[in-house]
C-alpha cells in the first residue's frame, strides 16, 4: 500500500494545551521538513488547546476520542480499533500517554500497524490510587511496542524497567527547544520587568502545570519564608491548572497574595524567565524538567528538588535540595546561591542534544528508518 505525500505519523496524546509533553511534540513538529514528515494529534479531551490553531496551520490534523478513564476504557478500545480500520495510511503511531500507552499500542499490534513508539515523560516517585494500574499497564505495554522513547533514564526505567535502559533498546529522545529564543536578553529583560512593574524586585519564578506534581503550594510556603527575610522579593507563577483558586486562597491566607502573579498559560514563556532572577522547581517528580532545562538556556541560576533526575542539570547552576529540608531552609538555600554573570548557554544546549534543529532532524529520520525497516 503507497499514499501520496508525506509519511503521516500519528501523534497520541491527550490534550494540546501547554504542558510538557505537548511543547516537546510541538517543538519538534515546527522543525521537521512537513514535505517529508507531517503530524496528526488524536487527543482524549473535547476541549480546544491552545496548539490546535497553529497546528492546523502547518497542516497537522486533528481527531478526538473519548476520555482514557476506567469507565471508558471499552469505549475507547472500540472506537480506536474502527479509527485505525478508517485510517490506513498511519504506519507509524507515537504515544505519548505513558502506561495507558497500552491500550492503543496492543490494538495497533492486532491491527498490524507497523512502528508502534510509546514515549515516557515521568518518572511516578508518589503512590495513589492510581499506582497498582499504573503498574499493571506498563509492564503490560512492553510487548506491544516496537520502539520506546524516554526523556531521561529514570523516566525510560519507570516506563520500561532496567533492563530495557541497560540493553540500549529504549532511546532517549531529548525535550530539545530552539535556542534562539531563549538567548539572555538584558534589553528585553528590563522592558519586561518595567511593564510588570518589578524593576526593583527580586524575583523568584516557577513554571508548570499548578498541579499536585510541581507542588507549588510548598513553594508559597518557601516564598513566604523568602518574603520574611526580604521583602523585595516577588513570585511569578507562570502556567495554568486545576490547583489555581485554592493557591491562590492559600497565597491570601499567608498573606503574600500582593506579591505574586499568576500569569497564566502564555505562549512567549521565554520572556517571563528574563525577567526572573532566580528559577525554583520544587517538583515532587518529573521525567526530565523541561522547564528546568529553559530556565537553563536563559543563564538563571536554578534551584530543584532531588525528585528531578539529574540529566536535567545541563549547566551547572542547578542547586538540588531535598524535599524533607524545610521551607526556611529553601528559602537560606535560594539566597546564597548567586551566578557572578548571567549569559546564554546556546553552544552548551548544543553540546548536549539540546538544539531542536539538530534534534528534529534526527528524529525525522529516525521515522523514516524505521519505515524502510
Amino acid at each position: 500500500m503507497s499514499f501520496d505525500g508525506p509519511e503521516r505519523v500519528l501523534v497520541l496524546i491527550t490534550s494540546l494545551n501547554r504542558g510538557g509533553a505537548e511543547t516537546m511534540a510541538m517543538n519538534y513538529y515546527r522543525h521537521f521538513d512537513r514535505n517529508v514528515i507531517q503530524y496528526d494529534f488524536l487527543v482524549n479531551r473535547e476541549e480546544i488547546g491552545a496548539y490546535e490553531e497553529e497546528i492546523q496551520s502547518l497542516g497537522g490534523r486533528i481527531y478526538r476520542m473519548c476520555p482514557m478513564y476506567p469507565q471508558y476504557f471499552h469505549r475507547y478500545k472500540k472506537e480506536f480499533r474502527a479509527f485505525l480500520r478508517e485510517h490506513p495510511e498511519y504506519r507509524i503511531i507515537h504515544s505519548n500517554l505513558e502506561e495507558r500507552s497500552y491500550f492503543p499500542l496492543k490494538i495497533a499490534a492486532e491491527e498490524n500497524v507497523p512502528v508502534r513508539i510509546s514515549h515516557a515523560h515521568n518518572e511516578y516517585r508518589t503512590h495513589d490510587l492510581k499506582t497498582p494500574f499504573r503498574d499493571y499497564f506498563r509492564h503490560h505495554l512492553r510487548p506491544y511496542i516496537t520502539d520506546g522513547f524516554a526523556c531521561s533514564t529514570e523516566a525510560g526505567i519507570w516506563l520500561y524497567g532496567e533492563d530495557a535502559m541497560r540493553t540500549g533498546k529504549i532511546k532517549i529522545v531529548q525535550n530539545a527547544i530552539d535556542p534562539k529564543l531563549y538567548c539572555f536578553n538584558p534589553i528585553e529583560r528590563d522592558s519586561l520587568r518595567t511593564k510588570l512593574k518589578l524593576t526593583d524586585r527580586f524575583v523568584v519564578g516557577n513554571v508548570g502545570r499548578l498541579a499536585e506534581q510541581k507542588n507549588q503550594r510548598f513553594l508559597l510556603d518557601v516564598f513566604l519564608e523568602l518574603h520574611k527575610k526580604r521583602s523585595d522579593t516577588f513570585l511569578l507563577l507562570v502556567g495554568e491548572g486545576e490547583l489555581r483558586d485554592s493557591l491562590i486562597a492559600y497565597a491570601t491566607e499567608l498573606g503574600i497574595g500582593n506579591d505574586i502573579a499568576f500569569v497564566g498559560s502564555v505562549p512567549n514563556v521565554w520572556d517571563y524567565l528574563q525577567a526572573m532572577d532566580c528559577f525554583v522547581f520544587p517538583s515532587l517528580y518529573e521525567g526530565l524538567g523541561m522547564s528546568l532545562i529553559e530556565a537553563q538556556a536563559t543563564g538563571l541560576p536554578c534551584v530543584a528538588s532531588s525528585a528531578v533526575p539529574t540529566e536535567a542539570d545541563i549547566t551547572g547552576n542547578v542547586k538540588i535540595l531535598p524535599l524533607t529540608l524545610s521551607a526556611q531552609e529553601w528559602a537560606e538555600a535560594i539566597l546564597d546561591f548567586n551566578v557572578e554573570k548571567r549569559s546564554s548557554n546556546r553552544s552548551l544546549l548544543k553540546s548536549k542534544h539540546f538544539d531542536i534543529e539538530d534534534e528534529a532532524k534526527k528524529l525525522q529520520a529516525f521515522y523514516l528508518k524505521s519505515i524502510e525497516k
